[in-house]
């Protein structure tokens, strides 16, 4: 039986989501890649432990990673009912739904039928009677707002959901959600949304600026646009990379030789900070103060650790910021 490291808070940095009370790890370790029945059940375990071994409290999740649909949620739940279920109150676990999951007209987007009912399916496979934050994972131009935001709302007063988060919402769209859920006295606290130096959407819709003004917290997915952001590819495509092994989420074509060029600038100027790559385009994202907490994907435990090194990273110079903005837009 799994026995945490005694010392996994001292040096661990925690940040308020937003105005609300909820502490978020300055690092978040995500599930969407490496926990579905394609992986080894063993190194899923493993990641679980270093991850909370070193102040990673919060677990992300949606109901349809995988693969296959559903799988990650099931396999956390075990290692949470296995080695990790005398923890769970120091633990914060966060699933999603919105994303197609099931045939029919009620597996998708945004109904409130689709998300109660994905809601407790998550639980089912979870074996948890209540998850830290429950996500609508997109908008939906076809289900009126304050339908969805009802959702997210009686999700919460069921004692099914301690908060509301949203993802991939733009900032006009999430500031008409909050107006919703503020009037409802629903605890909408944290927005998901990916970004990293390479795409700067939440910049470009306004999510960011509205996140800071209405005071939500923001947590990034791809921080490291899926291991572009780290040496992995400095020398080429490696056999085992994520491209080569599955080009659904990152193709080949995203890595040209003017993309691969602007890489190994970015690396030179790690270097001369005397940190990583990865490490580096983490603090990038943590910059400004706005992000509350990056979610990093791993498929070993040592990219956790090297990702961890982010908390002593050096800030930047403007002479920096101004070089990685040169670099990559």
């Amino acid at each position: 039986m799994y026995k945490a490291n005694e010392q996994r808070y001292e040096k661990m940095v925690y940040k308020h989501s937003g105005e609300s009370g909820l502490k978020l790890p300055l690092v978040s370790l995500g599930l969407w890649h490496n926990f579905g029945d394609t992986s080894p059940y063993d190194n899923m375990k493993d990641l679980c432990f270093t991850a909370f071994d070193h102040g990673i409290t919060h677990f992300d999740l949606a109901n349809n990673y995988g693969p296959e649909y559903g799988s990650a949620e099931k396999n956390f739940g075990k290692i949470m009912k296995e080695e990790l279920g005398a923890y769970r109150d120091e633990l914060l676990i966060s699933t999603k739904a919105g994303y197609d999951m099931w045939p029919g007209p009620y597996g998708d987007f945004g109904s409130r039928k689709y998300l109660l009912a994905s809601l407790d399916q998550s639980l089912q496979r979870l074996g948890l009677d209540y998850v830290d934050i429950f996500y609508h994972h997109r908008m939906d131009p076809d289900t009126p707002l304050e339908e969805t935001m009802g959702a997210l709302d009686q999700a919460v007063k069921s004692g099914k959901a301690l908060y509301a988060g949203l993802s991939n919402y733009d900032g006009e769209t999430m500031e008409k959600a909050t107006q919703i859920l503020r009037e409802l006295r629903c605890p909408f606290i944290i927005n998901q949304n990916s970004y990293n130096i390479f795409n700067r959407t939440i910049e470009e819709n306004g999510l960011k600026r509205a996140a800071a003004a209405e005071k939500k917290g923001i947590i990034v997915f791809s921080p490291l646009a899926q291991g572009l952001l780290t040496d992995r590819y400095l020398d080429g495509i490696p056999a085992d990379s994520r491209i080569s092994k599955d080009g659904r989420y990152l193709k080949k074509d995203s890595l040209d030789s003017k993309r691969l060029a602007c890489i190994k600038e970015l690396n030179e100027l790690a270097k001369a900070r005397g940190e990583s790559l990865s490490q580096m385009a983490l603090k990038w994202v943590l910059r400004d103060g706005v992000v509350t907490s990056v979610l990093i994907g791993a498929s070993k435990s040592s990219q956790i650790l090297d990702n961890l090194k982010v908390i002593d990273s050096p800030d930047f110079t403007e002479e920096e910021l101004k070089r990685i903005d040169e670099l990559s837009l």
